[in-house]
């Protein structure tokens, strides 16, 4: 297998670049494949309160020498300062780590007005050590700007829906500007992207599955991706695309296929669940 990329992040942590995520996936089968993809060389999983499924994740993972790196992230009701600090408390005991590399917000909902007093718990949390890294998942400019300019702490990284058909061109320049790691969730937009025609003729070009490009693409461009699969042989197809690169043509190819109208998930803007 091919060397596991990292990138280091704005607060001088280093973070692996290819993940397993483990959205949707059962707790009584979490375990097992978190566990199964640490032995093909995973080096990190990305879980989430609202997942269900920390408590797999963290016995998983505590049956290793503890490198791989433990992304989870608070769910939209818990947010608020105190109670920010007290979902923190409930994930630690879930996970049964003695850390956590990285804390998000999972959405920023920003009819609730709460994401600015959160942030300042992860802050807090972050600084008292009891996570190494700090960062958002679906936020905006518009809510990145606002936290950055409110409290001079950068997120580490803002983890967002991005794919070959949303590619969040705007987003990620930001990013770039103010040195906040893009990580991609639906990395492969739920399995739509697969069946491209261009994604296709470049996977055969390669001698690659659609999936491998795809996922190539996003290290390619220098983002975290964090794929689920729920099988052996879908972890080790998705972990392949380490072992290849694609050329400019290629990524020149992809490019043209993003769309306006290619989101699949909720739109951060507006997205509420669980808060009223």
């Amino acid at each position: 297998m091919a060397d596991q990329p990292r990138i280091t992040l704005n607060d001088g942590k280093s973070m692996p670049q290819f993940g397993l995520g483990v959205w949707q996936m059962p707790e009584d089968e979490t375990q097992a494949l978190v566990a199964t993809a640490i032995d093909l060389g995973y080096e990190a999983v990305d879980t989430a309160a609202i997942y269900g499924n920390e408590r797999g994740t963290g016995a998983a993972v505590r049956g290793t020498d503890r490198t791989i790196f433990v992304t989870t992230k608070l769910w939209n009701s818990e947010q608020g300062f105190d109670s920010t600090l007290e979902a923190f408390d409930t994930s630690f005991d879930t996970l049964g780590l003695d850390w956590i590399d990285l804390y998000l917000i999972h959405w920023p909902v920003p009819q609730a007005d709460r994401y600015l007093d959160t942030w300042k718990a992860l802050i807090r949390l972050r600084d008292e050590g009891r996570v190494k890294s700090i960062g958002v998942s679906n936020f905006t400019i518009e809510a990145l700007e606002r936290v950055i300019d409110a409290t001079g702490v950068v997120p580490a990284t803002n983890q967002i829906e991005l794919h070959p058909s949303f590619q969040q061109v705007e987003l990620r320049a930001f990013h770039e500007a103010n040195n906040i790691a893009t990580t991609s969730w639906s990395p492969l937009g739920r399995g739509a992207s697969l069946g491209d025609a261009t994604i296709g003729e470049i996977a055969a070009k390669h001698g690659r599955t659609p999936a491998q490009v795809i996922l190539r693409w996003h290290l390619d461009l220098g983002l975290v991706v964090i794929p689920k699969a729920s099988s052996r042989e879908r972890q080790a197809e998705n972990l392949a695309a380490l072992e290849f690169k694609l050329d400019a043509e290629d990524m020149a190819r992809i490019a043209k296929l993003d769309r306006a109208d290619g989101r699949i998930g909720p739109d951060p803007a507006t997205f509420g669940m669980g808060l009223a």
